[in-house]
């Protein structure tokens, strides 16, 4: 009887991992409008914002564990893990930072998000993890082409030296994302997602603060509208969605995951057109369409 319940209770985890991570998605394309209302409000600099983001985020869940008196993990392995995630959040938000002020955002967005899922992908091929067939990478190509068409082709007037060097710090921002990914799905005895979201995004902050003063200042004027922002922009996309996002990779693919991070840049541009007031062209639909039927396909052939 026991044996019978063991890969209903194995598929369970699997479909609760993938909800996980599309609702992660969906809170991470809340980010960006958020982002973007409290950098028009307090006038920060992207790097500022993203080092408040991630302060934010890491200390909401700290005070939370506090009020809950939840004992933070005492083991190497599990400081191990939330110091090299708050060092790899710290490079993927610098990097893109750095490859928007070179570029700009489509260009930026196309290579860190379009190349992850390759980089997870080849990862996983290469320690064996995972044979990837045709039908992976078919579906990755798809998912690639959906997010040309939605974020456009990137502007021009861009000199080739900053091209380049943009989209270096783009590819360098992938990795960074690419890798929190793989050793993700390989979670520490003793860390649950909450805390090692928590830990590692305060640490991501203390590393991030230091550029951004040295670049562009962190002056924070505190208003009700600024702390709100500042409070949802630390929860529903970064504190919480990061949480589901770690969860999800206990029992599912990497590149699974890496694809359905494809959801940020969507939801970001199906909300910026309902209350920005961004316009969403033919081609952007088209796009999204395909996004999305590249992420169905792959989630249901996880599943079976």
């Amino acid at each position: 009887m026991l044996v019978s319940q063991r890969p209903v209770a194995a598929a369970r985890r699997s479909t609760t991992g993938l909800w996980s991570l599309v609702l992660a998605g969906v809170l991470w394309g809340t980010g960006g409008p958020t982002g973007s209302l409290l950098a028009h409000e307090t006038q920060l600099a992207p790097l500022a914002v993203a080092a408040y983001r991630l302060a934010a985020g890491g200390m909401l869940v700290i005070v939370w564990l506090c009020l809950t008196r939840q004992p933070l993990p005492r083991g190497r392995r599990a400081w191990g893990r939330m110091v090299v995630n708050g060092l790899l959040a710290a490079v993927f938000q610098a990097c893109f930072f750095a490859a928007v002020a070179r570029t700009n955002v489509s260009l930026a967005t196309l290579v860190t998000i379009g190349t992850s899922p390759a980089l997870v992908l080849s990862a996983e091929a290469i320690v064996g993890r995972r044979r990837v067939t045709a039908a992976m990478l078919a579906t990755v190509a798809l998912a690639v082409s959906g997010l040309v068409l939605l974020v456009g082709a990137p502007a021009g007037g861009i000199a080739t030296t900053n091209a380049l060097t943009g989209a270096g710090f783009a590819l360098l921002s992938a990795v960074g994302f690419a890798t929190m990914t793989f050793i993700g799905t390989r979670p520490v005895a003793g860390l649950n997602d909450l805390t090692a979201t928590g830990v590692s995004f305060a640490i991501g902050g203390a590393v991030l603060a230091p550029a951004a003063i040295v670049t562009s200042g962190m002056d924070f004027v505190p208003t009700p509208a600024s702390v709100g922002l500042l409070l949802l922009l630390g929860t529903a996309p970064t504190a919480v969605a990061y949480a589901l996002y770690f969860r999800g990779l206990r029992t599912t693919a990497a590149g699974t995951a890496a694809l359905i991070a494809l959801l940020e840049p969507l939801v970001a541009t199906l909300l910026a057109a309902l209350l920005l007031g961004d316009r969403l062209s033919l081609t952007g639909l088209v796009g999204a369409g395909l996004i999305t039927a590249a992420i169905v396909l792959d989630t249901r052939a996880t599943r079976h």
